[in-house]
């Protein structure tokens, strides 16, 4: 209690509001944490095809030239699931963590992941 009392002989009342809209920004911070790379972005042919979260378990159909491109949303985590491509490049790529890009070049389809914070990366 002398602690206490000794602490708040120093603290005037703009200094307690001042605290006051600290701790609650701070809460409002943390309780906000891990909301940033939820979403999915697919593009066909460079164009957005659907903007969504990854709540919500499906699977999403794009059409491309080569055929249809399916991506899985699952549990929180998205991939390419098929791809008429012939190498199968994307869909080798597997889940995508946040801030990821799979691209299947021959059917004009990229799925992205949340947004990695960087508009360009130079060397």
């Amino acid at each position: 209690m002398r602690a206490v009392a000794a602490v708040s002989a120093y603290l005037r009342p703009g200094d307690a509001l001042i605290l006051a809209l600290t701790l609650v920004l701070i809460g409002t911070l943390w309780a906000n944490r891990g909301t940033r790379g939820d979403g999915v972005v697919v593009r066909r042919g460079g164009e957005v095809f659907l903007a969504t979260d990854l709540r919500l378990n499906r699977l999403i159909s794009v059409p491309g030239p080569l055929g249809n491109t399916l991506v899985e949303i699952h549990a929180g985590q998205v991939r390419i699931l098929s791809d008429p491509s012939p190498r199968q490049l994307c869909v080798r790529q597997g889940w995508l963590a946040p801030g990821d890009n799979a691209i299947c070049l021959p059917n004009r389809v990229s799925v992205e992941r949340g947004h990695s914070g960087h508009d360009s990366i130079n060397y």
